[in-house]
């Protein structure tokens, strides 16, 4: 999403200007390749590494373009205003580069982390931040760009209605939203790999089989707004967040716009590029650009700026990249699967981990396809995606691992070799590799560790004051440098002050509700209220809607009216609730909700989104929050 793009220019008639572009892009490019006009006899490396922004209370801090003032070209934007990128400056694959790109992402986060700080702020590696709520992803803390607006605006167009969400781990995540933001959540450390057209497809393919693995040891985002899902939840929600497709279209074989792919490519670049302008709807479109053909005539090296914004637009978990370097175009391969974090020295060896099994396999295996199946590549990723260091892999001639042991026993041998093979300094080969061999013997990794950390914490605590300390020790560890392997869990005691974790309802409300519906008896409310040893029971449609408040002071009126014998059983709950409760949304300040809740007597406030019951916030609530405050001082 580097190019810029008018706000204007998803127009119809711009869109079919833009098209023949493109399509003369991708004739251009096939000219490129059989002239041999390509750098050939060296290869590059590169990454680029994106970032959270958060306050001292780990909550994701908007204020990326003032973040930015304060840096080089390096950095740039992304859709989040408490996102920023950096792009690294590409190396030639061999000697110490893998030691180089350490150094300059250390760099980088020296300066990142000055210019956060200026501005009240952090800068955080997670593939998820931990305490994102779903109140952050408003369009308010999109970056106020052109090109991030056209992109919702076409993209909610395509989809013709909300997005719907559904992750299903250890718990489930359902969420309808009204934009793309949820995109935002993501961060992640990509990565590079420049090829020749003509083992392109060889590279590519090879770049499929090694995905799962590679992940399987890289997981770094196992919480979504406070709910356990998959280990590297990056990909489903991902997956889902620019996903165009409407559910009309459920019965047809519709791919969505990010992916693994469907097969194993044949033969060129081109077959990347053609499919996915025949699947892929232009969505985003530039007036100003060259005609590729004419600059060819002309002895000039084209941009191929239409063909990369539409490429820009199709997320590939592998993606095809051109761009051109000292004035020869090139070809690379971009990992998208590896996620920010845990430590640079983390991302430098899943790196290092993809480069080596990349080299090595090329070295070892003449075609991956004649060893392994494309269903075995792709079950390999969602494994690994879902289940990390606990995921089942198949490896070539169908066999089938833990991921720890093939990762130990077969593919770090391998990627010694690979990066052997490639000349890179035997000595960061030990560092890197020896990260990853440790990681698997040890079974940690980001994810693993957050996991036992919130499983170590166990209920004390709010539900916010344990994500805040799990960022918050997160934060320390990576700041020390310290690899995941060797992290200690996370305590309570690591979230700091007790304020930032009640600034608003949404970090402390009760979320998992009893309700009841209109339609039933208000015996059965009566009963649940007893049961549960509940002050009031929320009453919602079948589609969560809220409806209503039964109050044991409603029962208890119900009594005193002295109903003839026999008829209390058959009363419906709409008889007897409040019809119009008293409501606040997730993101009310909890000094408002405490003056609301003193102004009008009650003693408990509904909280809804959109109409819909997302939670309750009652007296014992507050204090809750009482007690620890009190406790906090005395101890103090």
């Amino acid at each position: 999403m580097g190019l810029q793009v008018d706000e204007q220019e998803h127009a119809p008639e711009r869109l079919r200007a833009f098209m023949k572009h493109l399509l003369n892009d991708i004739r251009a490019l096939e000219r490129m390749i059989d002239g041999d006009q390509f750098e050939q006899g060296i290869r590059r490396i590169g990454a680029e590494q994106e970032l959270f922004l958060v306050d001292d209370a780990m909550r994701p801090a908007p204020v990326n373009l003032a973040v930015l003032e304060r840096l080089d070209e390096r950095f740039t934007t992304e859709l989040g205003r408490f996102n920023i990128e950096a792009n690294l400056p590409p190396l030639v694959f061999g000697d110490r580069c893998l030691h180089t790109l350490e150094h300059s992402l250390n760099d980088v986060m020296r300066a990142a982390r000055k210019a956060a700080n200026q501005q009240g702020a952090e800068v955080l590696l997670c593939g998820v931040a931990p305490t994102l709520e779903l109140s952050d992803m408003t369009l308010d803390n999109m970056t106020p760009f052109p090109r991030y607006y056209a992109l919702n605006d076409a993209m909610m167009k395509m989809r013709g209605g909300l997005y719907e969400f559904f992750v299903k781990g250890k718990d489930d995540l359902r969420v309808s939203h009204d934009s793309v933001m949820l995109e935002a959540c993501n961060t992640s450390f990509q990565v590079h790999f420049q090829v020749e057209p003509h083992e392109f497809a060889r590279f590519y393919n090879i770049a499929q089989a090694v995905t799962g693995p590679v992940l399987a040891a890289s997981v770094n985002s196992p919480l979504l707004f406070g709910k356990e899902l998959w280990s590297e939840t990056r990909i489903a929600l991902f997956e889902q967040a620019v996903d165009t497709r409407r559910s009309t279209q459920s019965l047809r074989e519709v791919q969505p716009r990010v992916g693994f792919g469907n097969r194993w490519i044949d033969d060129s670049v081109l077959e990347v590029f053609r499919d996915d302008l025949m699947r892929f709807r232009v969505i985003l479109a530039d007036g100003e650009i060259e005609d590729a053909i004419a600059t060819l005539d002309a002895g000039g090296v084209p941009s191929l700026k239409a063909l990369r914004l539409h490429n820009s637009t199709v997320y590939r978990w592998n993606r095809a990249c051109y761009g051109i370097s000292e004035g020869k175009p090139h070809l690379r391969i971009e990992n998208r699967v590896l996620p920010s974090g845990p430590t640079t020295l983390d991302e430098v060896a899943n790196a290092a981990f993809w480069f080596g099994l990349m080299s090595g396999l090329l070295n070892q295996v003449e075609d991956i396809r004649s060893v392994m199946s494309f269903g075995d590549a792709r079950n390999n990723f969602l494994n690994a995606s879902r289940h990390g260091f606990d995921a089942q892999l198949t490896w070539l001639d169908g066999k089938t691992w833990a991921a720890p042991d093939l990762i130990r026993q077969a593919l770090v041998p391998l990627a010694r070799e690979g990066l052997g093979a490639a000349g890179i300094a035997s000595e960061d080969i030990d560092r890197y590799i020896g990260v990853i061999d440790a990681r698997a013997e040890a079974r940690q990794t980001g994810a693993s560790w957050m996991i036992r950390s919130l499983r170590a914490m166990g209920d004390t605590g709010s539900r916010v004051e344990r994500l805040r300390a799990l960022s918050r020790a997160m934060l320390v560890r990576q700041i020390a440098q310290e690899p995941v392997h060797t992290w200690a869990t996370a305590e309570l005691t690591e979230a700091g002050g007790w304020r930032e974790n009640f600034l608003r309802v949404e970090q402390f409300m009760t979320t998992d509700l009893i309700t009841a519906h209109e339609d039933e008896l208000i015996d059965l409310v009566a009963s649940l209220m007893n049961w549960k040893h509940l002050s009031q029971v929320p009453v919602e449609d079948a589609d969560h809607r809220l409806v209503g408040l039964v109050a044991v002071s409603d029962l208890l009126e119900l009594v005193a009216q002295g109903l003839p014998e026999g008829q209390g059983a058959m009363v419906p709950v709409r008889e007897v609730m409040n019809a119009s409760p008293i409501t606040i949304t997730p993101d009310t300040p909890t000094l408002e909700a405490m003056s609301i809740m003193e102004r009008t007597g009650v003693s408990c406030l509904v909280v809804v989104k959109e109409a819909q019951l997302v939670g309750l916030v009652t007296e014992s609530d507050f204090m809750s929050i009482a007690k620890a405050l009190l406790l906090e001082r005395l101890k103090g």
